[in-house]
């Protein structure tokens, strides 16, 4: 439960007064929705050339949800997998913009607050196993992380996968796994079959939520492996990311 925020800006001399005060409007309609309090902040100015226009660093402060544990390492063989949303959005969006490429749709990044979306899947499903964003090395890596820390396997169904034709375009074109494309509005979600319909209800329901959908299952093995089942039916080993497709940006 989000509480607080620092602000922290490095402005490089030179930048537009007009660049700083959309990006401080924004900040402050992103906090108002997430419903945090800016309480601390700093400026510093450097010299020209030396700053890179803008850095902003921020530290957060919240309270942990009584009573609820959804670490990485309590996933049980038998529980199933859910997604939020679609893949991939962010780190094509991002991508495309930096490089420059076109698509025939416009592509957007789907960052977002997910503290609403998390209370009220908490609120329909108290006994969530297992919350993690697939932001730095998409799916991929979240659910590595995941199968490594509770000794489990994971198995996807590439038929299952919620992903935007265009990002697929994208991917097939730059030669990307859509897996292992970084997210930044969504969330995996690990719980017992029989909380699985209570919490894609309650995903549904909320704005950020509608695409929620299963996208796989824990198994007791292989251990601390990620497998997915394509559509003609054969399976394969989801690598983990050994790199970062998109350069850091936070």
């Amino acid at each position: 439960m989000p509480r607080y925020l620092t602000l922290g800006l490095v402005l490089e001399e030179g930048l537009p007064l007009a660049d700083l005060r959309r990006i401080v409007a924004s900040i402050a309609a992103a906090a108002a929705e997430a419903g945090m309090q800016i309480v601390a902040g700093d400026t510093k100015v450097v010299e020209r050339g030396a700053g890179s226009g803008l850095f902003i660093n921020t530290a957060g402060l919240g309270l942990r949800r009584p009573g609820v544990d959804t670490g990485i390492a309590n996933a049980r063989p038998g529980d199933v997998v859910l997604i939020t949303g679609t893949l991939g959005d962010h780190g094509v969006a991002v991508l495309s913009q930096r490089e420059g490429i076109a698509f025939e749709t416009l592509l957007v990044s789907d960052v977002a607050p997910l503290n609403g979306l998390i209370g009220a899947l908490l609120d329909a499903a108290p006994g969530i196993h297992s919350l993690r964003d697939p932001t730095r090395g998409g799916v991929a890596a979240a659910l590595h992380d995941m199968a490594r820390a509770a000794g489990v396997g994971i198995r996807l169904e590439e038929s299952a996968l919620p992903i935007r034709p265009e990002v697929h375009g994208a991917c097939n074109l730059l030669g990307l796994d859509p897996l292992s494309v970084a997210n930044e509005g969504k969330a995996l979600v690990i719980c017992a079959p029989a909380d699985a319909a209570r919490a894609l209800a309650a995903l549904r329901a909320h704005p950020l939520g509608q695409a929620a959908c299963q996208i796989g299952l824990v198994a007791a093995e292989p251990r601390g492996q990620v497998l997915l089942r394509t559509r003609l039916g054969g399976e394969r080993l989801v690598e983990m990311p050994l790199g970062d497709d998109l350069p850091r940006i936070c």
